[in-house]
């Protein structure tokens, strides 16, 4: 696999995609683990550690100009995210409408953000945990499959180069600095994320810690390898691909056409939500398309840096939206279930009070109150 990933990378940087290591590494796993010849989903501390280095090397490029442009147009942002749980919560209302997903599952597999937090609160809050796995991972796919060729073609950005020379310049620092100040972030970042709960502590823990003593300015000298980079690409790729094996898709072939269907519809409205932003704060077109793509944090933050785009803004419109994911989702869904519960109650209640009618007069009375709120 690690060969054929090479080769994609090779072409795709040759035709001058976008993060063409991270593209390629998603698309060869797809098709090896839907052809069942994959290997197993790359280890968990392999993963975090992909993460870690994609994370330290963003926090290494925040600029002190950015974070108070962002301080200006922080209304716009925090606007743009809610619109985003809005359109969530209503394409899983809409998936809900299938006769096999509830309302819960439908909400929490269409949430656009925080996939790992949410998958792994599915059960706790009564929801399938299978199809939520399965949307929620779909979801990612398709924003890391399309984000490259929206960067690429519709705003003509040739990213498959050095990328941002903030993040290329590793000749401002002997490399093994670089190395020692990218392992002692990984390690301290994660850990303190891990302890205060925050979530994908890997990337927001690193990312965090890294951009404070960037502002600080105690790193000013310090750059990470540009060689680590395509490593951390390629694991978060294979990550994302592999997810898709025969048995998972066959959970969601049910409702496959109509979750697609979804998928795409809240990736694009979502593409016009950052065009909104553009208008709204004065950034750049390709700013707030990456700024408002829903979900897929650590690849947006990849195509980010490779694309030259402003990683600041970006990252801090993109947190901003998955946290609020993450805080209003389960009480939403728990809301949700709650009024749901409260309905079925009113429900048989009503159809306990009218024992004596004929059963054709219940049934039709009992399709009326499920048909109306």
């Amino acid at each position: 696999m690690l060969t054929v990933t090479l080769l994609g990378w090779w072409l795709f940087a040759h035709i001058g995609l976008a993060a063409p290591d991270l593209f390629a590494a998603l698309l060869v796993a797809i098709v090896f683990a839907v052809a069942g010849i994959g290997p197993a989903r790359p280890s968990r501390p392999v993963v975090m550690l992909s993460q870690g280095m994609l994370a330290v090397t963003i926090g290494l490029s925040v600029q002190r100009e950015t974070l108070t442009t962002l301080g200006s147009h922080w209304p716009a942002v925090v606007t743009v995210a809610i619109a985003t749980v809005v359109l969530s919560v209503l394409a899983g209302l809409m998936l809900s409408l299938h006769r096999h997903v509830d309302a819960v599952t439908g909400i929490l597999g269409m949430v656009a953000g925080g996939a790992t937090g949410l998958v792994a609160v599915a059960g706790d809050l009564g929801a399938d945990e299978r199809t939520v796995v399965v949307a929620q991972y779909l979801r990612v796919a398709l924003v890391v499959l399309t984000m490259p060729l929206v960067v690429t073609y519709a705003f003509a950005i040739d990213a498959s180069s050095d990328g941002d020379p903030a993040i290329s310049s590793a000749a401002r620092s002997p490399w093994w600095v670089g190395l020692l100040f990218l392992a002692g972030a990984i390690v301290i970042g994660t850990g303190l994320a891990t302890l205060i709960r925050l979530p994908i502590p890997a990337t927001l823990g690193p990312l965090i810690l890294t951009a404070a003593i960037e502002l600080a300015g105690g790193v000013h000298q310090v750059q990470v390898p540009i060689e680590v980079m395509p490593i951390a690409f390629i694991v978060i790729g294979w990550q994302a691909g592999l997810s898709f094996t025969r048995s998972s898709i066959a959970a969601l072939r049910r409702i496959f056409v109509r979750t697609l269907t979804l998928m795409v519809t809240v990736i694009a409205t979502c593409a016009g939500l950052g065009a909104l932003l553009s208008l709204w704060t004065g950034v750049g077109a390709l700013q707030g398309y990456l700024a408002t793509t829903p979900g897929g944090l650590a690849a947006v933050l990849a195509v980010a840096s490779a694309s030259g785009s402003d990683v600041t803004f970006v990252a801090a419109s993109q947190v901003i939206r998955l946290v609020l994911m993450l805080i209003s989702a389960p009480l939403i869904v728990a809301l949700t279930a709650r009024y749901l519960r409260r309905r079925a109650r009113r429900i048989g209640e009503r159809i306990r009070k009218a024992p004596r009618r004929s059963g054709r007069s219940l049934l039709t009375d009992t399709r009326t109150h499920l048909a109306c709120p």
